[in-house]
């Protein structure tokens, strides 16, 4: 007989479900919990290993919500699928900055955030057993989608000698064999590397010649560098028959709290991802919705700013590790910069070292996958005057001679 007195364990046996006992380890809980040991002793740690927006939503998107919220016709349940006007709000936004053509209706699914559908693509299209194509390094939570589908993942090795994109000459010819599912991410996460219009080209008559479906994440769409663009999966001819894109409005309008994203293109897939969701949530709260489809319709001087602030940072920061020797590539795109260890350390040696002498905080490229070993993820979500002060105190430690 168990006991049921108050504070006492009981021995009820709890059997988790073997798909959580799958679920890759977060890698970041642990860098995460490190670096709040440090702050927790009271010291100044300059925190650049994590991918949160620093800059507050822009003052006309709170607006809209704070109007919208006072409306009772908000605060029923909204259609289980969103409100017509946002998917029409998102459509207007891609005609104008990427000239693609998007039916709302049919074409755009509405996302808890842009990681919720990145999850729930992995489940509608694999079963156990079958093949992802997945980048490395790359996003985490590609991982988690697979895994909660119970398929299998194979890895496409970024390397720098091919600009952080995938060959998919080089690949197992097995595994694309029968693969199903391929995930791409540009501007990417975590090497900050762009794609041209000859990978974009590429990568459908690749998915059209073995039938495999491309996810594209372009949660940093918003965010190119020196004048350019990045460009949208969906711009290029057949993209819509062989994939969708994932966009979220937590970087380009800095809404990260917000958790607003879109699942666009291909109208079956984007069914699929409606007819999972009716399973899980009734859509986002009306007033959210109002607010996103003004960040999306209204003025976008507030995106243009933020691409100059993030573009002064990348510069104020690789002056300073130009001064002290560390060499890298300045990124094109996204607001993350991609450096390579130096001789004597792993990627995890050098964030402990960074954190326990400099209290800097960054995010190893182990963490997102093995071809990330051999670099360290740095963000530019601090102003430039902290950019720069991390570089001083990274300097003091004479890793650069």
């Amino acid at each position: 007989m168990t006991s049921s007195t108050p504070g006492v364990v009981s021995a009820f046996p709890m059997r988790p479900a073997q798909r959580l006992q799958e679920l890759p380890t977060q890698f970041f809980s642990k860098l995460v919990r490190k670096a709040s040991e440090q702050i927790a002793l009271g010291h100044d740690v300059i925190n650049l290993g994590q991918g949160n927006p620093d800059r507050p939503t822009p003052p006309h998107i709170v607006k809209a919500l704070q109007q919208a919220a006072e409306n009772p016709l908000y605060h029923r349940y909204p259609p289980f699928s969103g409100f017509g006007f946002l998917k029409e709000a998102v459509a207007q936004r891609y005609k104008e900055d990427y000239g693609v053509d998007l039916d709302p209706e049919t074409e755009v699914a509405i996302l808890f955030g842009g990681k919720t559908g990145l999850v729930e693509i992995a489940q509608c299209l694999l079963n156990p057993g079958d093949v992802c194509l997945v980048p490395d390094p790359g996003y985490p939570d590609y991982w988690s989608g697979v895994a909660l589908a119970g398929a299998r993942m194979s890895f496409m090795p970024l390397r720098e000698e091919n600009g952080f994109l995938p060959d998919y000459s080089a690949l197992p010819a097995e595994d694309v064999s029968q693969a199903k599912l391929m995930f791409i991410n540009y501007p990417n996460n975590p090497t900050a590397a762009v794609a041209d219009a000859s990978f974009n080209k590429e990568t459908i008559e690749f998915a059209a010649k073995h039938g495999i479906v491309v996810s594209s994440d372009f949660a940093y769409g918003a965010v190119g560098f020196d004048g350019q663009r990045p460009l949208s999966f969906l711009q290029f001819p057949g993209a819509k028959e062989v994939g969708v894109e994932f966009y979220t409005l937590s970087k380009t309008y800095n809404m990260a709290g917000w958790r607003v994203g879109f699942c666009l293109g291909n109208p079956e897939i984007v069914r699929m991802i409606n007819l999972i969701q009716d399973h899980y949530y009734c859509s986002l709260f009306g007033g959210i919705q109002v607010a996103a489809a003004e960040a999306l319709r209204g003025p976008q001087d507030c995106v243009h700013e933020l691409v100059s602030v993030y573009q002064g940072r990348r510069d104020a920061l690789f002056v300073a590790l130009d001064r002290i020797g560390w060499k890298a590539a300045k990124p094109a795109g996204s607001f993350f910069t991609w450096l390579p260890v130096p001789k004597g350390y792993t990627s995890e040696s050098l964030a402990d070292r960074l954190l326990e002498e400099a209290k800097i905080v960054v995010a190893p490229g182990i963490g997102f996958g093995t071809h990330g070993e051999g670099y360290v993820r740095l963000g530019l979500l601090t102003g430039e005057e902290r950019l720069q002060e991390a570089a001083e105190r990274i300097d003091k430690l004479g890793l650069f001679g």
